[in-house]
């Protein structure tokens, strides 16, 4: 028998604190659309960073979150779209360039990108 939890999502982007209803069989994500509340993502397969939340509070559960690093799960990070709720949850969503520089940001050591001129030529 399925159980639900309370999910408390605090949106950061738009200042906006949400709060819902989630079975444990059901994505996070999934469930907020279906109470009309609108929260970032972008693949939901779990293998970007656009839903990434900071787990503030309860127990999430994330078998298919490859987009995320074992790393980053155990710092408390999780993928709303492929998140499940294992207790009362307290989330708060992330930016998702910061993210992706604390997962990514030691293998470009020089920085974020910056345009510039095509390779092969020199200022």
């Amino acid at each position: 028998m399925s159980q639900t939890y309370k999910i408390q999502v605090h949106d950061r982007t738009h200042n906006i604190n949400h709060s819902l209803q989630v079975p444990d069989d059901r994505y996070i994500l999934h469930s907020a659309e279906q109470q009309g509340i609108e929260l970032p993502f972008s693949c939901r397969n779990g293998a970007c960073t656009t839903c990434a939340v900071r787990v503030l509070e309860g127990d999430i559960y994330q078998p298919e979150a490859v987009g995320l690093s074992p790393e980053l799960q155990k710092k408390g990070y999780a993928l709303l779209c492929v998140s499940y709720a294992r207790s009362d949850l307290e989330v708060e969503t992330q930016d998702e360039d910061e993210v992706y520089e604390l997962q990514f940001g030691r293998f470009f050591a020089r920085g974020k990108v910056k345009a510039g001129l095509p390779l092969g030529e020199e200022e």
